[in-house]
């Protein structure tokens, strides 16, 4: 038993770094409430986290090959939990929204770190049992955070969703201290100095293309702000590869190894995790807001609703995850981007203007047995095509893929919601783009509400069909997104599962 205790410090991290993504969804309406800030104002509680989430990782694993996988893990947990606290005693909205990006600036610092832990930890079938439920843990996480943000919420209050990080991190770093050893020598390329030019100028392009794609949902996507902030990602991305490859030349180590997105398996890998999270996860916002605001579920049943998904994903990677280590990686993930395209499709078919909580149970059980099929594979894989003293640079790149891909999905599946409601609305409403903003920012209710008296009933079936044909939408350009990945990931030269479970090199290639 003394050997799975890593995975446990492992998997602490990841449970409540990854449920913070999702939880605060459902305590945003009492955070406005006792903070007497406006709901859209709070969004930023979500938003700062992602973005500085996001734009941290490839820094935080390149850092974490320099000075040691367990230090970086420890000291993003103690960040974390520290930040926590401060969430949980924030006064002010300001102070929260500041908090939560400390608390980002935590969490990728685990990310970065947690599969390359794994990774160092655990050999042959031991490695693909530890990355299945590390990877059962991750799946569930992301859609189990409303459930348990809205019993929290709901029979505590909104504080106790950071407040019950703290005992969590504090067991994890006690777990991690006494039984993940500490890096035993430095990497082969020596404990040089962090790449500072790459680390800023890589931050920078992460965190423009977030915000911009955080602010295009309520801006538009031809606004100032939102084309400001791609011009300045562009900029740092072409900063970034002239200095990354110029570091190269002179025999330093990069933040990112740009000869590796030459080869086909990590490329693919890189589009596989991009694509991959935003089609599983990016539908989940909208799916919330219906129960709550048009179904009229509290935030409990809220959530509880989209615990088929947690619960199909945590048994189908705890159960194959030992098994699927031992193919192709091409193989258990486009096996799981099909389920998650069927559970879409799913979706798709059983959403309608009377369709009630019910109709969500079979689609997002298949997209959730997809999730866990794909998810343990995929950061293995990636840690797995690299040499061992680049494991927390590969597992940053992928993550940070898997981030910039369900931040990109809920901007563009928030445009396609608005897009449809508006044509849904048309001649009902007197501003057809204010009526399918405010439903894709949960009031649905205000509608109903500010309707004549006489027409409240045909008004509240107006919204129904509108928000219905929307998440149609949503549900097919997921689909379409799962599916893309199969486009872009073919057989290649395999050369067969490696003895530690990872495919060798050239287990996918990328079309041009």
């Amino acid at each position: 038993m003394r050997k799975w205790w890593p995975l446990v410090a492992v998997c602490l991290g990841a449970f409540i770094l990854l449920v913070d993504v999702t939880i605060v969804n459902v305590a945003l309406p009492s955070m406005a409430d006792d903070l007497h800030a406006s709901f859209s104002s709070l969004q930023w509680v979500v938003d700062a986290y992602a973005l500085s989430l996001a734009a941290l990782l490839l820094a935080a694993g390149s850092a974490a090959d320099l000075f040691g996988h367990r230090r970086l893990y420890v000291l993003g947990l103690a960040a974390f939990a520290l930040a926590s606290l401060a969430c949980g005693l924030a006064p002010d909205a300001g102070v929260l929204v500041a908090a939560r990006a400390v608390q980002g600036a935590g969490g990728a610092a685990m990310f970065a770190t947690s599969a390359a832990l794994l990774g160092a930890m655990y050999h042959g079938r031991d490695r693909g049992t530890a990355f299945g439920i590390w990877g059962a843990v991750n799946g569930a996480a992301a859609a189990a955070g409303p459930a348990l943000g809205g019993l929290l919420t709901e029979h505590i209050g909104w504080q106790a969703i950071f407040l019950v990080n703290l005992p969590v991190a504090a067991a994890a770093i006690w777990i991690a201290l006494r039984v993940i050893r500490a890096d035993r020598t430095a990497p082969a390329t020596g404990r040089g100095r962090l790449d500072a030019t790459g680390a800023v100028t890589f931050t920078l392009a992460a965190a423009a293309v977030t915000y911009a794609l955080i602010r295009s949902t309520e801006d538009g996507w031809t606004s100032a702000t939102v084309l400001a902030s791609f011009a300045v990602a562009a900029a740092a991305l072409l900063a970034f590869v002239l200095a990354e490859t110029r570091l190269a030349r002179r025999g330093g180590v990069p933040l990112l190894d740009l000869a590796l997105l030459r080869r086909p398996s990590f490329a693919g890998l890189m589009g596989g995790a991009l694509l991959f999270q935003g089609g599983a996860f990016g539908c989940l916002v909208l799916v919330s807001l219906w129960l709550q605001s048009v179904l009229g579920l509290g935030p409990v049943d809220g959530g509880v609703a989209l615990m088929p998904m947690a619960a199909l994903s945590f048994l189908v990677a705890a159960l194959a995850g030992r098994h699927v280590q031992r193919t192709a990686p091409r193989l258990p993930i486009g096996a799981g981007m099909l389920l998650v395209a069927a559970g879409m499709y799913l979706l798709y078919d059983g959403m309608s203007a009377g369709a009630d909580r019910s109709s969500l149970v079979a689609g997002l059980a298949v997209a959730g047995a997809g999730v866990g099929l794909a998810t343990p594979v995929l950061v293995s894989a990636a840690t797995g095509s690299v040499p061992p003293q680049r494991m927390g640079m590969a597992a940053g790149a992928v993550n940070t893929f898997r981030q910039l891909g369900m931040t990109l999905f809920i901007a563009v599946l928030g445009a396609v919601f608005t897009h449809t409601a508006r044509k849904q609305l048309a001649g009902a409403v007197p501003d057809t783009h204010e009526a399918a903003s405010a439903l894709a920012g949960g009031q649905a209710q205000r509608l109903v509400a500010a309707a004549p008296e006489a027409r409240r009933a045909a008004t509240e079936d107006l919204v129904h069909r509108a928000f219905a044909a929307g998440l149609q939408d949503v549900f097919l350009w997921s689909a379409v997104g799962a599916v893309l990945v199969l486009a872009l990931v073919r057989p290649g030269r395999e050369a067969g599962p490696s003895a530690t479970g990872a495919a060798r090199e050239e287990p996918v290639a990328v079309d041009a």
